[in-house]
């Protein structure tokens, strides 16, 4: 049973050496806002992803477009010796969730107060590696 786990865990540091995030917290824009631009990189190869978020209209697509360069800068740092180009990166997992909200007030018709809700978000992005292994 020892050596089982030690095969395991083997196998396991393994796949977390051909996996990378990086997380954009607190951002100022709608979750909702946010997951539209998300859902165009989501499963789509590095090169690719960044040619669509550089050339599209949408604020939260600059935000993400850097956050998926530091997530290939983080992939760079864990595997130095391995080739950006070979290893055929995609964009593994995206994930947006709602972070806090800015509560705020706004005058409405006679003498009441609408309220405001500024949102913001937490975005998570996992690059994986397509060339070496599937097990």
């Amino acid at each position: 049973m020892g050596v089982r786990k030690r095969e395991r865990a083997e196998q396991i540091k393994a796949a977390k050496e051909q996996v990378a995030f990086a997380k954009l917290n607190n951002c100022p824009t709608s979750p909702r806002k946010m997951r539209l631009v998300a859902d165009l990189v989501r499963g789509e190869k590095v090169e690719r992803a960044l040619q669509i978020l550089k050339f599209s209209s949408k604020d939260a697509s600059r935000r993400l477009e850097k956050l998926l360069l530091s997530a290939i800068a983080n992939w760079q740092a864990k595997n130095e010796d391995a080739n950006l180009e070979e290893a055929e990166l995609y964009i593994k997992e995206i994930r947006v969730d709602s972070a806090g909200m800015l509560k705020r007030l706004r005058p409405a018709p006679q003498g009441r107060a609408h309220r405001i809700r500024k949102r913001s978000n937490h975005v998570t992005m996992v690059l994986g590696s397509n060339n070496n292994t599937q097990s």
